[in-house]
């Protein structure tokens, strides 16, 4: 992280209100637009602090990004050991539900996330994303892998273009949950509890009928696309 030793030896109640002022500026205000005197008018502490603690607003961003990443693995450790011998689909559903909940919990990290995609003038705009996206590639490998193992999935399923869509895939769900023109007609946005589990069904029926290995599930899914039809 990018925070200097002045930053390091402040006591924690004092930490926690100097990323919670950043988190909010950063959230509503993108990069660019952020407001280091609003930061510091918020915690209550000089403006020259500030620079003491990161060296400069991209210090503190770095900071703020790592913190955010930090929350995510969290979850994702939670996640991956109360469903690590379950079936891959059941996996994937809970993942999927994880990253929901996630933004329950921190809807402004999740809006800087959203932000950092549709805004081009964040800062090592590029790495940032490009970290994203390898860190949940290096979650979803293993479970993929799992899954072929466990005969969830085909055994001639390319694990590196799986991991790519189900990133992709799952990444769009999520956004979906937050933007109304992402939705594009499914239903996700803002979904209640009850709609939105629904819908992750329906996710993962795409993907069982489209990945799962036997016969008897593909069979499951002609019926399905069937009855959509009718």
């Amino acid at each position: 992280m990018a925070e200097r030793e002045t930053f390091k030896k402040l006591d924690e109640a004092k930490k926690a209100r100097i990323l919670d002022a950043a988190v909010e500026e950063f959230s509503h205000h993108g990069f660019r637009q952020a407001s280091v005197n609003r930061m510091v008018e918020r915690v209550g502490i000089a403006k020259g602090s500030l620079f003491q603690y990161f060296g400069s607003k991209e210090g503190l961003f770095t900071v703020i990004f790592d913190y955010a990443v930090e929350l995510v693995r969290k979850t994702l450790r939670q996640v991956k050991k109360q469903t690590g011998d379950g079936d891959f689909f059941e996996r994937i559903k809970e993942s999927l539900l994880a990253g929901v909940g996630f933004i329950e919990r921190h809807p402004r990290v999740y809006r800087i996330y959203l932000k950092m995609i549709f805004q081009e003038d964040f800062p090592l705009r590029a790495e940032f994303l490009q970290q994203v996206h390898l860190f949940s590639a290096e979650y979803l490998q293993p479970v993929v892998e799992a899954g072929i193992e466990r005969g969830d999935l085909r055994a001639d399923t390319d694990i590196e273009m799986t991991v790519f869509m189900l990133d992709a895939l799952m990444d769009r769900f999520l956004q979906a949950y937050c933007v109304p023109f992402l939705d594009a007609g499914a239903s996700i946005y803002q979904a209640q509890a009850k709609d939105l589990e629904k819908k992750v069904d329906e996710f993962i029926k795409v993907l069982r009928y489209g990945m799962g290995a036997s016969q008897g599930v593909r069979s499951e899914g002609r019926e399905y696309v069937r009855s959509r039809l009718l």
